[in-house]
């Protein structure tokens, strides 16, 4: 019988791990399996792209090379845009007129940033003007290293995690940083006033200027960037502008094929759109009104559409997911998950805020279950309350001891060290048992700090408190 020709457009972080669960599931020996991806080469760790804007070569980043593909008789089209699904006739549509033939297919496309329509910000040509960057990509980062001098002005539009990302490693690099952000709260949407007021005494303590409840209006410079100017109608100098003001799904192949679009494409329980046999995932996706922008609920999506698509698991649905972001953010550990306000007024809220410290925590209790909390500066706990929050597990009855317990994890410790790939303690023991020597070698084997990096801590940790056999076993690309 002839194999079924299985398309997925987009070769990002999502797409790394639902081909990882396709092969998992043998479903590359009854597919032909291609992919189309912009960019040039394999599939690289987006959240780990400040490795390279501070000086590591793409390289480093990378999940999957070439020969990942070619190893699994996946063909990678790489550097080629698809332009639109002609779902009557099942073909794909590349932005060159190449067309290709297609049984099933999957859109990932994920995001790409927003560039606000700044004054002065294009040149003539319609192109960013010299000295102004989109923070998205590794090629955009190799261009800001180029350009960026130690001693020269910066500015990043943006506050959110990618804005002081950029911020950080910029100021790291040598050159005066000034923060812009539109709210009047840094990470908003992950943190409360106090929590992204603390946040912002850290940040500025380290030499970073924040300009919070401000934006920019205009961006100054006849040829090259020099200055931007605020709402306000202040004058910033800046020899280099990084725009990190956001994203959006990219919808555009969808539009173009006559799929259903909201906010990003609509898809039901089994990731499915409206269009016999083309599906959807990962940020370019809306379930149930939602959409998703950190790599746990990707990841949980191609999981589910992997058991799907091979048949190993046909009745797979994805019921949503619990959103939390545990990171450290410009050299501050953040972590944030579920709620930022109480609801109810039966919501139990506990704050402890230590003001010398610029630290800060919050609980959010309904009915003894956490759901919500958020740590700044005093990330300790941040292990056990998220086993806490994604397992479900009762509070203890005084809450304060799950805020100040600091439930490090041990060797001897139960639950999940790392909650983008759902892997255990005993997992991760069990590979430092078998000769995994160092974070990478246990990644390996278990994908434990393959995802967001914030539990290497952890593994770290593990990795000092258990005896060391000879390793035995070694990090693979």
């Amino acid at each position: 019988m002839a194999m079924r020709r299985l398309a997925i457009i987009g070769n990002g972080m999502g797409t790394c791990r639902l081909l990882e669960e396709l092969v998992d599931r043998a479903a590359h020996m009854s597919y032909e399996i291609t992919v189309y991806g912009e960019e040039a080469g394999g599939a690289y760790n987006r959240i780990l792209l400040g490795r390279v804007l501070g000086g590591d070569a793409p390289e480093t980043i990378v999940t999957r090379t070439p020969a990942w593909y070619e190893r699994h008789g996946i063909r990678l089209i790489d550097g080629t845009r698809v332009a639109r699904l002609d779902t009557a006739h099942r073909m794909i549509e590349t932005i060159d007129g190449q067309r290709r033939r297609y049984d099933i297919a999957v859109l990932a496309t994920g995001s790409e940033p927003v560039v606000p329509p700044l004054e002065g910000l294009h040149d003539d040509t319609g192109a960013l003007k010299r000295g102004a960057f989109a923070y998205r990509t590794a090629v955009d980062c190799l261009r800001i290293r180029a350009h960026a001098r130690p001693g020269e002005s910066a500015v990043v539009v943006g506050g959110g995690l990618l804005g002081l990302e950029a911020a950080k490693v910029l100021a790291d690099r040598g050159l005066r940083v000034t923060i812009v952000h539109l709210a009047a709260t840094l990470m908003e949407a992950q943190l409360d006033a106090v929590g992204g007021t603390m946040l912002r005494r850290q940040i500025e303590g380290a030499g970073i200027r924040v300009r919070a409840g401000r934006a920019v209006t205009a961006v100054r410079g006849a040829t090259r960037v020099t200055a931007v100017v605020l709402d306000d109608g202040t004058t910033v100098p800046a020899d280099v502008v990084v725009l990190a003001c956001g994203v959006r799904p990219r919808v555009e192949v969808a539009r173009a094929s006559g799929l259903s679009v909201g906010r990003a494409v609509t898809v039901n329980d089994l990731l499915a759109t409206d269009v016999p046999g083309v599906y959807a995932f990962g940020e370019c996706a809306e379930h149930r009104g939602q959409t998703y922008g950190t790599v746990a609920p990707v990841w949980e999506q191609a999981t589910v559409l992997a058991g799907v698509l091979s048949g190993a698991h046909p009745v797979a649905r994805y019921p949503g997911s619990k959103v939390y972001t545990r990171l450290k953010v410009a050299g501050v550990d953040v972590a944030s998950m579920g709620r930022l306000e109480p609801e109810h007024e039966s919501d139990d809220v506990l704050q402890v805020v230590e003001e010398r410290r610029s630290a800060y925590r919050k609980l959010i209790v309904r009915d003894g279950q956490l759901i919500g909390a958020m740590l700044v500066g005093n990330a300790g706990a941040a292990a056990g309350l998220l086993q806490m929050f994604d397992g479900d597990i009762p509070m203890p009855r005084d809450p304060l001891e799950a805020l100040c317990g600091m439930r490090e994890t041990g060797a001897a410790g139960a639950g999940i060290v790392c909650h983008c790939h759902k892997v255990s303690n005993e997992a991760v023991c069990g590979a430092i048992a078998a000769g995994a020597g160092s974070v990478e070698a246990i990644g390996a084997v278990t994908r434990a700090g393959t995802g967001c990096g914030s539990c290497r801590t952890d593994l770290q940790r593990l990795l000092q408190a258990m005896p060391q056999p000879a390793p035995i076993l070694e990090a693979v690309s």
